[in-house]
């Protein structure tokens, strides 16, 4: 069944401090729109409500971001306008109102293995292996990631003729490739990458970088990523059979 989109209007009282959130939930409370016609709730996600959890991503203005950070008075200081647009991410599949089903971005971080499933704790102490204090900063930098989709939205590599998977999971192929323990699975994770669906789809808009609610250094990630996986997939030509033979 095609989705039916339209525009809604509601009016609110400005209070210091209001943010999106809580205006929804003003709406929750009491739907009754800007004509003064009962209507259903705004379906919304949210969470942990300090930007955090990543689940209540939308459009604030045509921008993607948070919305539990989106505070109202410092739009209507910055635009002048007592009118603020929300609307849902267009790079996911709409299930209602600002709700959007992302389970293609948590689809792509299990193909790129997203986690560390080796126990190095075995051959180097109760604590593994030890990470200097600069790597530890830097992978607490990549650690961030909330899967907000964020960085999709804004990537125009992510639609529907692309099966790029978006800068998360290329990121995150670093975050776990840079742990000690995690580079045992290294090579699997930069596999994974060398398909249609990785690291050649990115086509360096770097609209990533500038939306990430956390400012990971996306961009950097995706040029290291793209560095290793030529790397893997040189190692991958010159290990097969008929290479060697020749």
């Amino acid at each position: 069944m095609p989705n039916h989109q339209y525009w809604e209007e509601f009016e609110f009282d400005r209070h210091p401090g209001a943010n999106v959130i809580s205006c929804l939930m003003d709406i929750q409370k009491n739907p009754v729109n800007k004509m003064g016609e009962k209507t259903t709730p705004v379906a919304w996600e949210q969470g942990c409500l300090e930007e955090v959890c990543g689940s209540c991503s939308m459009l604030v203005n045509g921008k993607p971001r948070q919305a539990c950070t989106a505070l109202i008075e410092k739009y209507i200081q910055e635009t002048g306008s007592l009118t603020i647009n929300l609307a849902p991410f267009t790079k996911f599949p709409l299930i209602r109102d600002l709700c959007v089903d992302r389970t293609r971005m948590f689809d792509s971080l299990k193909k790129v293995k997203a986690w560390i499933s080796v126990d190095g704790t075995t051959d180097n102490g109760e604590f593994g292996p030890p990470v200097s204090p600069e790597v530890q900063e830097a992978l607490y930098v990549l650690s961030t990631c909330m899967v907000c989709g964020c960085c999709s939205e804004g990537c125009p590599q992510v639609n529907p003729d692309s099966k790029f998977m978006g800068p998360a999971a290329m990121s995150q192929v670093r975050l776990f490739n840079s742990n000690p323990t995690g580079k045992l699975e290294k090579s699997e994770r930069l596999n994974a990458v060398l398909g249609e669906e990785g690291i050649a789809g990115c086509g360096n808009a770097q609209n990533c970088v500038r939306v990430c609610p956390k400012k990971i250094p996306l961009t950097e990630s995706l040029s290291l990523i793209g560095r290793e996986a030529t790397k893997q997939s040189l190692k991958n030509f010159f290990s097969l059979p008929d290479a060697k033979e020749e």
